[in-house]
């Protein structure tokens, strides 16, 4: 699979966790920056008040128009707060992507990621293929940390 590099990532669902444990799903846009992804979020935002709470989210990105090629890619792990002018500084020089006074900066680091597309679209063959790994064998991620207490990943293909 190829990766490209885009500033703006595109739209996608987080799920959250509301403060009474019920989980809370909200659009979102995704950007890259270092070889890492970020979300920018206004620190009123519902959204904001649950991962400065209970970091962990899931996200799934919206699906290719019909036509376009790709698939479906869906992330979990933590979003851990951001407050690093220099860090806003490179995003806004890799991107043009402003963190504005009031928002919230966070980076999604990963434990586990899927992504799904499918063989003999439009045929009587027509099946999803999953694709999962585990953030130890992903580049540009924030990688395992190492706490047993965290459930384990689905085997990966990277042969983990």
């Amino acid at each position: 699979m190829v990766v490209r590099k885009w500033p703006h990532v595109g739209w996608a669902f987080i799920a959250t966790l509301r403060k009474d444990g019920a989980p809370r799903l909200h659009p979102i846009s995704v950007v890259q920056a270092q070889d890492r992804l970020y979300v920018i979020i206004p620190h009123n935002s519902p959204k904001c008040a649950d991962l400065l709470r209970d970091g962990r989210y899931a996200l799934q990105a919206f699906p290719p128009s019909a036509g376009e090629p790709g698939g479906e890619f869906y992330l979990a792990g933590v979003a851990e707060r951001i407050q690093d002018p220099a860090l806003c500084q490179v995003i806004l020089d890799e991107t043009g992507v402003r963190v504005e006074a009031g928002d919230v900066l966070f980076e999604l680091t990963l434990e586990r990621a899927m992504f799904t597309y499918l063989v003999a679209e439009g045929t009587v063959d027509e099946h999803p293929v999953h694709l999962t790994w585990p953030a130890a064998c992903s580049a540009g991620t924030s990688g395992d940390s190492g706490d047993s207490s965290r459930p384990p990943v689905a085997k990966s293909p990277c042969g983990d």
